[in-house]
């Protein structure tokens, strides 16, 4: 008989078994081994977070980490989200119900408008899992993102910029449950540390309307990366708000940053791209 063709959920609670079968019996031969160096069989979380371990066999059983399918904390949308959830000018803001806004490179204002964002260029390659349903990816679900430009602007909503509906984009997941955008990286605008917001939607369907959001949230990234990027042309001003403010004071990642912290590589000359995994309760 196959035995994997019960899928991930019995795997992992089979490699479970097997690793508390294993330090039962390291238990038994110790206990008459007194004067033997007492051995650990606990194994400690990997530095990339990825999986741990545990030792003494031939070969070692990995599981995942835990809070690896942890619920992406909620958080709000902020006062720019423009998907008709508020007003600027006394009028509803809203691009979801626009042609064009479902798109995967997000530089430019599309439907009319024709602004174009400059900054360092930026991948963001997002991954949703659904926590209600053994981590499994979910596939045909939307996230509409946006975020502000290396000035710290908003389309449509911060003064200069209102007729620009740039840096905002709708995309739906592939059957693994992944999309990316493509993007300029953020500037650092005061009392906020720098932040991508999203919104999670069942299909591209639902997308049209933000009655249909499933979550809510924000990632932002390492400090290594901001001091980095901020360095390139354009971004002087994020180096002096960066300055003043810190995950610790920011008034939505004080609570924490392990599951909204992007993995980051590149460098602020070619760019970058972010990877982050999303769990909601799909």
């Amino acid at each position: 008989m196959d035995l994997h063709d019960h899928g991930l959920a019995s795997d992992l609670e089979m490699m479970r078994q097997q690793a508390f079968e294993r330090r039962q019996v390291l238990r038994w031969l110790l206990a008459g081994a007194a004067t033997l160096p007492l051995m650990s069989c606990g194994g400690g979380t990997a530095a990339s977070g990825g999986v741990t371990g545990t030792s003494g066999g031939a070969g070692s059983v990995t599981i995942p980490t835990a809070g690896a399918c942890t619920v992406i904390p909620e958080e709000t949308g902020g006062p720019y989200p423009a998907d008709g959830t508020n007003t600027n000018g006394g009028s509803i803001i809203n691009v979801l119900n626009q042609s064009g806004v479902v798109r995967s490179d997000i530089r430019a204002s599309f439907n009319g408008a024709t602004g174009v964002a400059a900054g360092v260029p930026l991948t963001i390659n997002l991954q949703l899992l659904n926590a209600s349903g053994g981590c499994a990816s979910l596939a045909g679900y939307a996230v509409y993102l946006w975020h502000c430009d290396r000035d710290g602007l908003y389309s449509l909503y911060s003064s200069g910029v209102t007729a620009q509906n740039y840096l905002r984009g709708v995309q739906e997941t592939d059957s693994a449950g992944k999309l990316a955008f493509t993007t300029i990286f953020p500037g650092c605008y005061a009392g906020r540390m720098p932040h991508v917001h999203f919104e999670v939607y069942p299909s591209l369907a639902k997308a049209a309307s933000a009655v249909n959001r499933i979550k809510t949230s924000q990632f932002t990234f390492p400090m290594a990366t901001l001091n980095e990027v901020y360095t390139a042309s354009g971004y002087t001003a994020s180096v002096r708000n960066l300055a003043q403010i810190s995950y610790a004071t920011d008034n939505v990642f004080a609570d924490g940053t392990s599951l909204q912290m992007a993995t980051v590589t590149g460098n602020a000359t070619d760019g970058y791209v972010v990877t982050l995994t999303v769990a909601v309760n799909g």
